[in-house]
């Protein structure tokens, strides 16, 4: 993203810009945007982007916008998609923070407060994300926050990306979401940001991260969706090994079979969603399938969430639970995104 399509900042309307891109999300809309206005920190624009929406969720937009003057509304005609949406609505906003809300989710009432303090207090912090609950499409809490994930290197960031608040200045030094990482792209750039500052979790569920049927992935075009998650994969293999993976991205998505861990990552949303993933046939005649741990375990997974998805729901909460029971978090104070090293490092 080029820094010159920015919005010019002024500082002197606030610190607190929330952006939020919405693409067909009307049966969650009402809420999403309530727990954004009705939050105990106040001072904000909340800048929306209706990125092409056909469902009715432009109509509910504009009687939000005409109901609250905190409400900035922008408008395409066709769905520029995930990654373009992104960068567009952060180049609408005009502040110094910048929060993210995703438009099927729920806030808790004081997320932006306990960002917006430790982003004042701890100036070497440039990106905050909290922990949160799972909930289904009736809005039912399916899965509680996952502590565990706080004490593990991962390449993976442990917060939702709807969860985040950082500095503007760092989004633009970052360059923004990368279109060559689309279905990807929060954990792309935030893998960039961390190389540039301190990376943070607050402990806490502030966040609720909605797993339904509009989930973007779900609903795009399967093919391009696995092949843009078997980029992802590829990419942080690549990672894990040299500490870059730009010479994958630079090739770009592969057109023939895909890592087997895109139908376990795929067929989770659907798990949480309540619904009975359905991948076993695409990951025998999609995945990339070898005598090893990784083909094993992703048959194992995929056939098992066919035949009895609320057992295996059942299994992964236990799981989870444990690893919460064994995690010696300090739930009173921020922890840091620590990524694992490169092995050629």
């Amino acid at each position: 993203m080029a820094k010159s399509h920015a919005t010019p900042l002024h500082p002197q309307d606030g610190l607190l810009s929330v952006v939020m891109p919405v693409h067909n999300a009307a049966p969650y809309l009402d809420e999403a945007i309530a727990s954004i206005l009705n939050q105990t920190y106040r001072d904000f624009e909340f800048v929306i982007l209706d990125d092409g929406s056909t469902d009715g969720s432009t109509e509910k937009l504009r009687e939000w916008a005409a109901r609250d003057d905190r409400i900035r509304l922008q408008r395409l005609e066709f769905n520029s998609g995930p990654a373009k949406s992104s960068n567009l609505v952060v180049q609408h906003a005009r502040r110094e923070l910048i929060a993210r809300m995703d438009a099927d989710d729920v806030s808790l009432p004081d997320r932006l407060e306990q960002q917006m303090e430790l982003l004042k207090r701890r100036s070497e912090v440039g990106l905050v994300g909290t922990l949160c609950d799972v909930i289904d499409k009736d809005g039912r809490i399916v899965r509680t926050r996952d502590l565990w994930r706080l004490t593990r290197r991962s390449w993976f960031a442990p917060f939702p990306h709807g969860s985040i608040m950082y500095r503007r200045e760092l989004f633009d030094l970052a360059g923004g979401y990368r279109a060559q990482c689309v279905y990807w792209e929060d954990q792309d750039m935030f893998l960039r940001m961390s190389s540039r500052t301190r990376v943070v979790t607050i402990p806490r569920s502030l966040y609720r991260h909605r797993q339904s049927p509009v989930s973007t992935r779900l609903v795009s075009r399967t093919a391009q969706v696995e092949q843009a998650v078997d980029l992802m994969y590829r990419c942080i293999d690549a990672l894990s090994d040299s500490g870059s993976y730009d010479a994958i991205l630079r090739k770009g998505a592969r057109s023939g079979a895909v890592d087997p861990r895109v139908f376990v990552s795929l067929g989770s949303l659907q798990l949480w969603a309540g619904q009975r993933p359905r991948y076993l046939k695409r990951l025998l005649k999609k995945g990339d399938l070898r005598p090893d741990f990784r083909s094993l375990s992703a048959l194992a997974w995929t056939l098992w969430a066919w035949l009895s998805p609320g057992t295996l729901r059942l299994l992964m909460r236990g799981l989870s639970g444990l690893r919460n029971a064994a995690a010696a978090t300090n739930t009173e104070d921020v922890v840091d995104w620590t990524i694992p090293k490169p092995l050629k490092s």
